[in-house]
């Protein structure tokens, strides 16, 4: 597994997604974090993007992954970013996601929910 890692922290999207009828009626608020572990070797001795991962296409990958259903949990939703990123983009050997969910009705003040998993291609 590379030492190496790339994060983008805090993508924050609008969506309808939860459990609750509720929650998917009114949406809200949910944020993705996302860590790829590659070899960044070759990218730090060239300056060549070529040789990295193009941070605008992940973003853009988490946002229509995020936009194209509602998910009743982050779990799944975390999931399906995840497979998706390993599924598009060769040189990334493992994803770590996280998504954060803010009001979350659980009967009491919280800051937010988050699910965090990791992911590798297979060996």
């Amino acid at each position: 597994m590379p030492r190496d890692c790339i994060r983008i922290v805090n993508m924050t999207f609008y969506g309808h997604h939860g459990v609750e009828e509720s929650e998917r009626e009114l949406g809200g608020r949910f944020a993705v974090d996302v860590e790829l572990h590659l070899d960044l070797e070759a990218a730090g001795a060239t300056d060549d993007l070529s040789q990295t991962v193009d941070y605008k296409a992940v973003y853009a990958l988490v946002r229509e992954v995020e936009g194209a259903r509602n998910y009743e949990l982050v779990e799944a939703l975390a999931h399906d970013v995840a497979e998706g990123i390993l599924g598009n983009f060769d040189r990334i050997e493992e994803v770590v996601v996280r998504v954060r969910k803010q009001s979350v009705p659980l009967g009491g003040l919280i800051d937010y929910t988050e699910a965090e998993i990791r992911r590798r291609k297979p060996a």
